[in-house]
């Protein structure tokens, strides 16, 4: 079987689709990936691009967007609820088939080299890519956000992996990674209150003692008038998406809030679709693997 790996690329930008769509089209013409999925958020200004292939093509793409991304994305300008650093903010290699988690963070070694290299885009490795101890979390790399990168990156331990230790001028710096797939999961509230989000966050993520694996953040969606939950969660084995649902909902009552409704951005493991299906259809005895139709058509039983 072919060794596939999949790329999720989130880039600053979610309002001008002319930009986004010249973006998506450095995997779009790419040749030996599959372009699966892109989504665009104006509150969070902010897009996220999947795609697979082997692994060669996979990051080969993954650097062109990222050159497209410098090139076209001017983070001076650039506004929005999600904490940014990059113009392209985070690129992560995810082992599918026939690949390793040693593979992917090897590839990534490898993209984040040709970024600085070819477009003069500082990196930082992240995750199972890490080579420095205290740089596996994202959200510490990325905390001061683009504004204050400049003086975050003279300190001691802050240079980058790949690159001068001063970001881009307009594009910033760029994290690139390996890791398991994870579900960005967000709620939205019936509220306007974004203290309640901000709250209900606090309540759930790891960092602060809740859920294992979830990372999450309170985010104001001011086309539509409401406060959102965004959750990252980066290990659906050890927590299901039903629980970190159900939890928001319970939290949010105590504020007289609910929850509106809710989103998946990107692609999501059937599995933790499957496991959520079963919590509230309260299904006895039911075998995934034998009952769901399309594990048959695709022979996976």
């Amino acid at each position: 079987m072919a060794k596939i790996i999949e790329c999720i690329p989130n880039i600053s930008e979610g309002r001008d689709s002319e930009i986004i769509e010249s973006v998506v089209d450095a995997v779009r013409n790419a040749p030996g990936v599959a372009l699966l999925d892109y989504s665009s958020d104006p509150s969070h200004n902010r897009s996220v691009i999947t795609f697979m292939g082997e692994p060669g093509s996979v990051a080969r793409a993954a650097v062109e967007l990222a050159g497209k991304a410098a090139l076209l994305i001017d983070l001076t300008k650039h506004r929005g609820e999600h904490p940014r650093m990059g113009a392209v903010d985070v690129i992560p290699f995810v082992p599918i088939r026939e690949t390793s988690m040693e593979e992917c963070a090897k590839l990534a070694v490898d993209a984040a080299e040709q970024i600085w290299g070819r477009y003069a885009l500082p990196a930082y490795l992240y995750e199972r890519a890490a080579r420095i101890k205290g740089r596996e979390n994202l959200s510490d790399i990325r905390r001061g956000q683009f504004e204050g990168m400049a003086e975050k990156m003279k300190k001691p331990g802050w240079a980058p992996d790949f690159g001068d230790p001063a970001p881009h001028p307009t594009a910033g710096v760029v994290a690139v990674g390996a890791r398991r797939p994870l579900v960005a999961f967000n709620m939205n509230l019936n509220t306007p209150d974004i203290e309640i989000a901000k709250a209900i966050a606090k309540t759930i993520r790891q960092s602060n003692g809740g859920w294992a694996n979830v990372k999450a953040i309170g985010i104001m969606l001011k086309e539509r008038g409401i406060a959102q939950v965004s959750v990252n969660m980066t290990d659906i084995c050890r927590t299901p998406l039903y629980r970190v649902l159900e939890t928001v909902r319970f939290e949010a009552r105590r504020w007289g809030a609910e929850v509106a409704g809710t989103e998946i951005i990107g692609l999501a493991p059937m599995s933790a679709l499957v496991e959520s299906a079963e919590y509230y259809l309260k299904l006895e005895h039911f075998d995934g693997c034998r009952q769901i139709m399309e594990n048959h058509l695709q022979g996976t039983t």
